[in-house]
């Protein structure tokens, strides 16, 4: 098999590219300051909440990653906290490229090894919402959350591969 005229085998992973990486302060910011619109609301309208703070407080915990789609441009910032909960916030490059990114985002919870992995979702942010139904997660109650009483929906996927 030939890929950009080189040949390959489909065991050959060098030849996978990585588009998950850890994190830097330039790209929290980066990441803050494109922010798909339902993301930045959920967090602001949501949790009352600044974007940029917590994408920035986010560097350096363990656990936390930053995704880039192939044009290099970055597509958000995920990660996992001690007890299992997973969040992430995208920019409008995941439109660009949504099997790469899913297939990366997937990537990412599939090498977790919490034996539970689960947080919320705004209802409104149907995008994220799809996302997770892909990455395998069940939907399991709506609730009002935050300053502003919005409607979020509680999220969990039972991790197989455990320590």
């Amino acid at each position: 098999m030939e890929c950009l005229g080189r040949a390959t085998s489909l065991d050959d992973s060098t030849n996978v590219p990585n588009y998950i990486h850890p994190p830097t302060l330039e790209a929290a910011i980066e990441v803050a300051n494109n922010l798909r619109p339902e993301d930045r609301s959920e967090i602001e309208e949501g949790h009352g909440e600044d974007p940029l703070q917590l994408l920035a407080e986010s560097v350096w915990a363990e656990g936390t990653v930053y995704f880039t789609v192939p044009n290099g441009k970055a597509a958000g910032m995920a990660g996992v906290e001690e007890n299992g909960m997973i969040w992430m916030l995208c920019t409008p490059a995941i439109a660009e490229y949504p099997v790469t990114f899913a297939r990366e985002a997937k990537r990412f919870v599939d090498s977790r090894n919490e034996p539970l992995l689960w947080n919320a979702v705004d209802k409104r942010n149907v995008v994220h919402i799809k996302l997770l139904r892909f990455l395998g997660f069940k939907f399991l109650q709506e609730f009002e959350h935050g300053p502003n009483k919005l409607t979020f929906i509680e999220f969990c996927k039972i991790n197989g591969r455990t320590n």
